[in-house]
């Protein structure tokens, strides 16, 4: 028993706890939109880039990606309950309440537009998900339809964060100082358009 007991690694306890944990988070991540995800799977990425453990980055990319899409497929599914609905939903409402009139407007043109191709845009551009996904409800677009275009969304967002992580991961030895700067970056990048639309507003 202490021999088995002494083979378990700090490694693997910590995937053992990481992965499940990084599924949960991004899975309610996209279900409530305030938990940072993109900062989540960034942080996991340069943890698992400091790792000895063969297809760490691999499994990272493989769960961050397939947590969002299910936590997607899932508001969307309540999204579309609430559409159906006489009185609504909390969950049509709260994405309602994050899709300002503007977005929603120009998010319902690229969908006219591109079709469900935009969804791989709406996935890397911060806060561009959920005002896409509201007007694929307005235009009472099939679940089945949705995900076909919520799939490859999905896995170019995990891979988009994944690079962050592994950049933050390749400056510094230490995995904590990669974190950071991943972390720095994911917010950075989060920040970023809404600043630059009040600069604009502000000089227009």
């Amino acid at each position: 028993m202490w021999a088995a007991a002494s083979q378990v690694t700090p490694e693997s306890t910590q995937q053992a706890v990481g992965y499940p944990s990084l599924f949960l988070l991004v899975v309610i991540g996209a279900l409530v939109p305030v938990v940072p995800t993109g900062a989540l799977v960034s942080s996991a990425a340069v943890v698992a880039f400091h790792q000895t453990a063969p297809f760490a980055l691999l499994i990272v990319f493989g769960v961050a990606a397939l947590a969002a899409f299910i936590g997607d497929m899932g508001l969307y599914w309540l999204g579309q309950r609430g559409m159906r609905s006489k009185n609504g939903s909390r969950w049509l409402a709260a994405i309602r309440d994050r899709a300002p009139e503007e977005r929603l407007r120009q998010a319902q043109e690229k969908l006219d537009d591109h079709g469900v191709l935009v969804l791989v845009l709406s996935r890397l551009v911060p806060a561009g998900r959920i005002p896409v996904m509201l007007a694929c409800l307005m235009a009472k677009l099939p679940l089945r339809r949705f995900a076909r275009g919520n799939a490859p969304a999905c896995l170019a967002w995990a891979a988009t964060y994944q690079l962050i992580g592994i950049l933050g991961g390749s400056l510094f030895e230490e995995p904590w100082q990669g974190v950071a700067v991943a972390i720095g970056l994911t917010v950075l990048i989060s920040v970023a358009p809404s600043v630059w639309r009040r600069l604009r507003r502000h000089t227009a």
